[in-house]
């Protein structure tokens, strides 16, 4: 039962981080030029339209750290054990698309493609401490308020 538990947290964690890059992307509407919903299905035009345009790769460094945090987040609260691990996954997932895409796809600025390999590992780690931490405060309140009980 814990595997598709588990499993699931990775899906779900993994759909709500793609969720807000797809957002962070669509942020500028002079970055998309299209009626789709979600950029990927235009990727190559996109990234050569944006190519000379940095503020977009920033924008696009910022919206997966906090997609990153976001899904290690959600990922931790919904799996019952190691959920810095299983946070980490995330991140390494996306991090591994995100190198997949600039295989595929030359248009990326060298600053991108250093800079992916510092968003995607600390803040899912981030994103799991955060719930890690917010488990253990509970925990020792619970400890407390039957401490005092008796």
């Amino acid at each position: 039962m814990n595997f598709l538990r588990n499993t699931f947290a990775v899906i779900v964690g993994l759909l709500v981080a793609g969720f807000i890059i797809t957002l962070g992307i669509r942020l500028n509407p002079s970055w998309i030029n299209y009626d789709q919903l979600t950029p990927f299905q235009q990727w190559d035009s996109l990234l050569k339209s944006v190519q000379h345009k940095p503020y977009f790769f920033v924008v696009l460094l910022i919206s997966t750290g906090v997609a990153s945090t976001v899904g290690g987040v959600i990922t931790a609260i919904i799996v019952k054990y190691a959920k810095v691990a299983y946070a980490i996954l995330i991140g390494f997932i996306l991090l591994f698309l995100a190198m997949l895409d600039i295989i595929i796809f030359p248009y990326h600025p060298t600053f991108y493609k250093i800079t992916i390999f510092l968003t995607f590992f600390p803040f899912a780690w981030m994103g799991g401490k955060i719930t890690e931490v917010i488990y253990e405060r509970k925990k020792k309140l619970k400890i407390k308020s039957l401490i005092k009980k008796k």
